[in-house]
């Protein structure tokens, strides 16, 4: 049977090669033609604990992981016990006969993956062997694996032949094991590649990429789950003239880094994951008042405290949009896939030098790890903005009211022309402390007023004439609109709002919610925390929430929202 659509899961435990697994068929599919999504979730500690990694393949853009698992690979008992209900109807379990084994008769095969490895001459081939199963599985073409295989290993060194052979011939072994099983789960239908040239990119990539495209100058960042790629991405690629990178000893060093570099007139940026981004607040707090431009990236992970390191939750909002004491609201940027990372990434760093402040880019596990082929951007396309400087006339009076009127008074940077004092305390024009009422009035109303600057976010609507509007926020983007398209082909009247700007939200946006519908919000936390910040604004929002760690499956998002609108659509 032709199926356009494969979801293939590797289990076991950290360290087994699960994520170079799912990883290295992912990119084989994608340079076949498929379209492509990974998804891994494992417990913080290096080696050992209960991992698993996936893929999802189809002949569509992906959308998200999928609701449940056609071919899942069980490299140990406990895998095969907590997966092996998230097979779909006809799914076949592959697991490792070298571990344990299973009574006769199930949807399953063992197979002796690291014994046939060795008897290829490479024992680190244990992972090709199962690739080959899964491959046989589906009616994968093992040319396109062949081909992946020699440019993976293809790299110039004495042995890189030999080792292609090996790999090549445990794929083979896999597929003869397959083969005897008498198991197929259906044949992936032919392929049609897109008429534009893909990169098979994770979110912390494209987030690093876009930033860099923009002018990125200065990173300073502290290694932190899910962040840390960020960092390792920056030190492997931000460098030329009047470039810096720097790891620093804690997530106080960083924000202070950043904030210095930016009052010094480079584009700077951190990351950093919860725990550091509340670290930061006091840092942002002062950015906000001094106004200095810079860009703070959470990549989100369950919380609170040290919380769930390595799993996603979308439950730092609140704390985004208000990290420090006070009246302070933080322009807030919330890509809901990897193309979006690349494009809001580089919005962020523009952002901060059009409003000369600090601005926040908020992702979360979910899309920092995930693996995708997006269409390849065009960094030729990507502006990147400078903030206003200062000329030889300055009268320092940086901090002068401003309404909206008049272009934004330009920013003097060390060294070069005007002066101010960057004052974490009330100040007056040019930056002196003072106490005065009328100051704190006219530059209360001047920072909030700078946010009607930013504009030229990516959203979405459809359908908004309908009684109610789906709006989800971040990676939850992607299940909530299979859902969404699931529950319009059913009949249901139901409309989508999506930005990828939180804070300011587009008029066009604001439109479609003040017009009294009912708006439902799924997202990734206990609280409803976007729901929550949208009825704070007068709109009729209520949640559909999840904190397990794990993403939405769209079937339950079916179900979920046919219940709250009475629609009587299943999944």
């Amino acid at each position: 049977m032709d199926k356009h659509d494969f979801v293939i899961r590797f289990a076991g435990e950290g360290g087994q090669g699960l994520v170079t697994s799912a990883d290295a068929l992912a990119r084989a599919a994608a340079h076949a033609g498929y379209f492509v999504q990974t998804h891994s979730t494992f417990p913080s500690q290096i080696m050992g604990g209960p991992a698993s990694s996936q893929v999802r393949i189809s002949t569509t853009p992906v959308l998200s992981s999928g609701d449940g698992v056609d071919v899942l690979v069980a490299l140990n008992q406990y895998a095969y016990d907590h997966h092996n209900e998230d097979l779909n109807p006809g799914g076949v379990t592959v697991y490792n006969a070298e571990e344990y084994d299973l009574p006769e008769g199930g949807n399953y095969f063992g197979i002796k993956a690291d014994e046939l490895a060795k008897s290829t001459g490479n024992a680190r081939a244990a992972n090709m062997v199962t690739i080959g199963a899964v491959a046989q599985l589906i009616d994968f073409k093992l040319e396109e694996i062949d081909e992946f295989i020699t440019q993976r290993f293809t790299r110039g060194r004495p042995g890189d032949a030999e080792i292609i052979e090996a790999n090549i011939k445990a794929v083979r072994l896999g597929v003869d094991v397959a083969k005897t099983s008498g198991f197929n789960v259906g044949q992936l239908e032919a392929a049609t590649p897109p008429d534009y040239q893909q990169i098979v990119i994770t979110g912390n990539a494209a987030i690093a990429m876009g930033s860099t495209a923009a002018g990125l100058d200065f990173y300073a960042g502290y290694p932190i789950s899910p962040a840390t790629t960020i960092l390792v991405w920056m030190e492997n690629n931000l460098w030329g003239e009047g470039r810096f990178v720097h790891q620093v000893a804690s997530e106080i060093e960083a924000i202070n880094a950043t904030l210095g570099a930016g009052f010094a007139g480079k584009k700077a940026m951190t990351a950093t994951a919860g725990p550091g981004f509340s670290l930061m607040s006091e840092g942002l707090g002062l950015a906000w008042m001094t106004e200095i431009p810079m860009v703070v990236t959470n990549v989100q992970r369950g919380g609170p405290a040290t919380g769930l390191p390595t799993k996603s939750e979308q439950s730092d909002l609140y704390t985004c949009m208000h990290p420090a004491h006070g009246d302070i609201r933080m322009p807030v940027l919330a890509p809901g896939t990897i193309e979006e990372c690349f494009y809001a990434a580089a919005l962020a760093q523009n952002w901060a030098e059009r409003y000369q402040g600090p601005v926040i880019l908020v992702t979360e596990f979910g899309l920092a790890e995930r693996g995708e082929n997006i269409r390849r951007p065009d960094l030729s396309k990507v502006s990147a903005e400078s903030r206003a400087t200062v000329s030889e006339s300055d009268t320092g009076k940086r901090y002068d009211s401003w309404d909206g009127s008049t272009p934004l008074p330009g920013m003097p940077i060390p060294g070069g022309p005007g002066a101010y004092v960057a004052n974490g305390s009330e100040h007056d024009e040019i930056g002196d402390t003072t106490h005065l009422p009328r100051h704190h009035v006219r530059l209360m109303e001047r920072r909030f007023k700078k946010l009607d600057l930013l504009d030229g976010a990516h959203y979405e609507i459809e359908n908004a004439d309908a009684e109610t509007i789906i709006m989800p926020w971040g990676s939850s983007k992607g299940p909530a609109r299979e859902a969404y398209d699931r529950l319009r082909e059913q009949g249901a009247d139901v409309g989508w709002l999506y930005s990828v700007s939180l804070n300011p939200l587009p008029s066009e946006v604001t439109d479609v919610l003040k017009t009294g519908k009912k708006i439902i919000v799924p997202e990734l936390n206990y609280l409803g925390q976007w729901s929550s910040l949208l009825r704070m604004e007068g709109y009729n929002a209520e949640s559909i929430t999840q904190y397990t760690g794990l993403p939405f499956r769209p079937a339950d998002l079916v179900d979920s929202i046919s219940e709250l609108i009475g629609a009587g659509v299943t999944a």
